[in-house]
């Protein structure tokens, strides 16, 4: 766990450098009609961190295997406005969100990481699993607002 959480840490703090180099123009175009601008992607990022700490939350007190909340990422980011918002707004949110993650994530006791999570289409996972999948899904919608 020790590398993801660093690796969570890393994109915390580098983040806000790498946004910032975005001009609002920039962040707000849509490649595509029916694709995310970036800030969009980024706003896609907070709501996956709600949804995932609602998670690493309640995999711990809730009957073993936790079924995980599932959500509608396209209606999300639709309904939360994210293209008409500044990208500073988002940022700001992002980094509040994942702040907070990583506080849940450090604070899990080690023997329940192991408790299981029912993700759906009959895939059993532990919660460690799932926290590790985070931060790699995190990273690959990063990879697309950033390029390499």
């Amino acid at each position: 766990m020790k590398a993801t959480i660093d690796r969570l840490h890393h994109w915390i703090t580098e983040v806000p450098v790498k946004i910032g180099t975005l001009s609002e123009l920039e962040s707000s175009i849509r490649p595509q009609p029916h694709k995310w601008s970036k800030k969009e992607i980024l706003g896609h990022l907070c709501d996956s961190a709600l949804t995932n700490m609602q998670r690493f939350v309640r995999a711990q007190y809730e009957p073993q295997p936790y079924v995980v909340l599932k959500y509608a990422q396209n209606q999300w980011v639709e309904h939360m406005n994210y293209q008409n918002q500044p990208v500073r707004q988002i940022l700001n949110l992002w980094i509040a969100l994942n702040t907070q993650a990583l506080s849940v994530i450090t604070t899990i006791p080690e023997d329940r990481l192991m408790y299981t999570c029912d993700i759906g289409e009959g895939q059993i996972v532990t919660l460690e699993w799932l926290i590790k999948d985070y931060v790699e899904h995190l990273e690959h919608h990063l990879e697309q607002i950033f390029g390499s």
